[in-house]
């Protein structure tokens, strides 16, 4: 996971305001005055040598395996702080913010280009692109009217909350407003790291596999809303919609389902629907 392969260790984001095109580096020891920063502790224990036992390489596989887990706990322990430092900050403002996750390629960006044309002048959207390079999805989003925020990953693979709440910074989102976080397209790394949504929402096309719930079930149990996107495609791939559901309800039973197809619009009343139970329903 992130913690073995470094993406959230000392990594670094930009954010772009589309409304501004003004760039933001947001790093370890950014938005100081958002957050107060757990000590760090240094520990000297007063010698290098190795110990008999260390050159042993079952016991190295094993330290080395044992600081992973210790590095991922923290890192991990710190996020869910300020995930919860997010949350108050929305729930205070009564803004809904939803994280959108999926495979590169599932449709988020066309399904969001669709949802913010349709609702515009009902409800108030602002949204946060998240990918590792590139401005492309957060203009296409601005092209709609929409406030966007890019955020740059670089080498992560997922966003974080520090991330997150310096694009709120950025987009300072209205009271009683809905926020679309669209996430680095990745089923793995977002499941773990919670930005101080409401809910996640997963994406999954049916131009990739029915069995996908069960090959990555840390996503799909961590969301409320699974929804099959392209299904104007289901004439011309194999994909087993029943099996599918099937399979995302054996690792989340309380998971809801929608179908739908964002260039035919077959589906999207439901989604809308779906957003607006959300926005009015008391946290």
């Amino acid at each position: 996971m992130c913690t073995t392969c470094g993406c959230s260790n000392g990594a670094r984001a930009k954010i772009t305001d589309l409304t501004t095109h003004k760039l933001q580096r947001v790093g370890e020891h950014d938005l100081r005055d958002a957050y107060v920063r757990m000590p760090q502790h240094d520990v000297d224990h007063g010698h290098d040598h190795p110990h008999r036992h260390e050159l042993d390489p079952a016991y190295s596989h094993a330290r080395a395996h044992g600081t992973t887990i210790d590095l991922e706990q923290e890192i991990l322990a710190k996020n869910n702080r300020l995930a919860a430092l997010n949350r108050d900050w929305l729930k205070d403002r009564n803004i809904l913010a939803l994280n959108l996750v999926s495979s590169p390629g599932a449709g988020k960006t066309t399904l969001l280009e669709h949802t913010l044309r349709d609702l515009a002048g009902t409800i108030a959207i602002s949204v946060v692109e998240g990918d590792q390079e590139t401005l492309f999805d957060a203009e296409r989003i601005r092209a709609t009217g929409c406030p966007a925020v890019q955020i740059n990953t670089g080498t992560g693979c997922h966003l974080e909350a520090e991330m997150l709440a310096g694009a709120l910074k950025q987009l300072d989102p209205s009271p009683n407003s809905l926020v679309m976080v669209e996430n680095v397209g990745n089923l793995v790394c977002p499941a773990l790291f919670d930005l101080g949504e409401r809910a996640k929402v997963v994406i999954l096309s049916v131009t990739e596999g029915a069995d996908k719930p069960l090959k990555y079930p840390h996503m799909f149990r961590a969301s409320s809303l699974m929804i099959i996107s392209k299904i104007d495609l289901l004439p011309y791939v194999d994909f087993d919609v029943d099996a599918c559901i099937a399979f995302a309800r054996r690792i989340n039973p309380d998971i809801e389902v929608l179908q739908l197809s964002a260039t035919h619009g077959e589906g999207l009343p439901h989604w809308y629907a779906w957003l607006r139970r959300q926005l009015f329903s008391e946290v």
